[in-house]
Formats: C-alpha cells, structure tokens, sequence
C-alpha cells in the first residue's frame, strides 16, 4: 500500500461521509486532502487507541518530531510522506500541524467538562484547528476563510457532541457540560448506562439546537468567493446537518447505538452541498 492509498484508507473509506465530501474536490487536489485528513485522524486515533497516558503522550511526541522530520525533507510515515508535497503550496505551517494535537492532549487530561466554555475550548481544538488546516489544502482567496473555516471544524465537532454521546460515554468521556446535565436532571451515570427519559431528551434536544445554530451560522459565513474550494468542508455540515436531524427524528436514541445516514443519502447529501 503506497502512502495516498494508506491515506485514503484511513481517513475516508468508501462509504465515510469525507469519502463523500472530498469527491467534491478536483482530483488533482483530493490526494493532499486525504493526507491532511490522514494526519488529522492520526492524531485523533491516539485517544482511542491507547489507555496508557504515558504511552500516549510519547506518541503525540512522536509525531511532533515527524512534523519537524517531514519539514526537514526526512518523512518516514505514510501520511507525512504523502503530505510532505503539499506544504509549500498550501502555506501549512509547523503551528498548523502541531494545533491539531491540541485536542489530543485536552482528551489526555480530562474526560468530564464543568460548562459550556470549556467544552467549546475543546471544540476549538479538536475540530476547529484540523478543518483550518484542511482549509489551507482545500485553497482560499479571502484571508478571512481559515479562521471562518475554523468555525465551521468547531461547529462540526460540537455536533458530534451530540451524534457521539453513546460513544464517548462508553469510553468514559461525557462532553456535555455537567451543569447543564444538572439544570435537565441528568446524571453522567445515565449517559454511561443508556438510561433514556424525558429529561434526557430535553436535554438532548438543547445540545441539537444549539449545535444546528452553529452550524448553521457558521455555513453563511464562508466566504463567497471561497465557497466552491471549501466545498468538502460545506459537504460535511450539511451531513452533519442531516445526522442531527436523524437523532432528532429518533427522540435521541444515541446512548444505545450509533446513528448514521446511508451511503446514497450521503452522496446525495454532499453533492446537493455543491
């Protein structure tokens, strides 16, 4: 497997909704986007896939020293190696690369958020600083797109808040700030062990609204003239979008399972977003 296939593979498999977002590129851009995407899930993979802390923060080490191998022409990994070509163009930077970790390391240092500030910090982090990065490979005229592009990565990860809920609280991760859990009388146990009610769905309904707003304002501002290169960024709003409705349409049955959109309503989803 060359590094765009292995980039491929990792961050939009066929049937993904980036799988779909990204077709809305030119061909000649979709290979660089993947690897950003790559790198970007790379980071975010660490959380889930290593329990011990030490060992986590010695990966996220890791990888700051493969940015600055790659920066220096020496990549080793697959996604750095097929990033690498893409950097001079795109005007990507060490602190881009390096911001995406940022979300890593706050999901390394807690796993519970007291209020809405904080979670929206961490919404900044783990969503706002890798769709700014994809932004820069995407292409941009305005220089007011990277930091509305951030917005829209913040918007998106504030709704996975809500799709996710079930998910992360397996983990042991409950996002949802605990004093609004409280104002709803809801209980992070409840999360954790799939108990439904009224108060949940109020609750859950809350997170929704708040989280279509974002999105909502956040789409308007991209700016005009940028609005065609951005395109996968529009697509994965409107999925996402889309999902919210879903989880709304379910009386918000997300504790038990993960809702997801099919594979034709996502295209169909993206390609409307054009």
């Amino acid at each position: 497997m060359n590094p765009d296939e292995y980039c491929r593979q990792k961050a939009g498999p066929p049937g993904s909704s980036l799988y779909y977002a990204l077709l809305q590129l030119p061909p000649s851009r979709r290979a660089s986007a993947y690897a950003v995407h790559a790198f970007c899930q790379e980071i975010a993979d660490i959380r889930s896939a290593v329990h011990d802390p030490g060992v986590a923060h010695a990966k996220l080490d890791w990888w700051r020293n493969e940015i600055d191998n790659m920066l220096a022409g020496r990549p080793a990994h697959p996604v750095t190696q097929a990033l690498a070509p893409s950097l001079k163009d795109s005007g990507i930077t060490r602190d881009h690369l390096v911001g995406v970790m940022h979300g890593a390391e706050m999901d390394l240092a807690q796993m519970r958020y007291l209020d809405f500030p904080g979670l929206d910090h961490y919404c900044d982090a783990a969503g706002g600083a890798p769709a700014e990065l994809a932004a820069h490979v995407y292409g941009f005229q305005s220089p007011d797109t990277p930091a509305r592009a951030r917005a829209l990565g913040h918007a998106l990860a504030l709704a996975r808040r809500v799709s996710d809920a079930g998910a992360d609280a397996r983990r042991g991760y409950v996002y949802l700030p605990i004093d609004e859990l409280q104002r709803f009388g809801v209980t992070a146990a409840d999360l954790q062990n799939g108990r439904y009610s009224g108060k949940f769905a109020d609750l859950m309904k809350f997170q929704t609204d708040r989280a279509r707003d974002a999105l909502s304002a956040a789409r308007r501002a991209i700016p005009k003239i940028d609005r065609r290169r951005q395109k996968p960024l529009l697509a994965l709003a409107a999925l996402q979008t889309a999902l919210l409705d879903e989880v709304a349409t379910s009386g918000y049955q997300v504790l038990h399972q993960q809702i997801d959109l099919t594979p034709l309503r996502k295209f169909w989803l993206a390609w409307r977003a054009r």
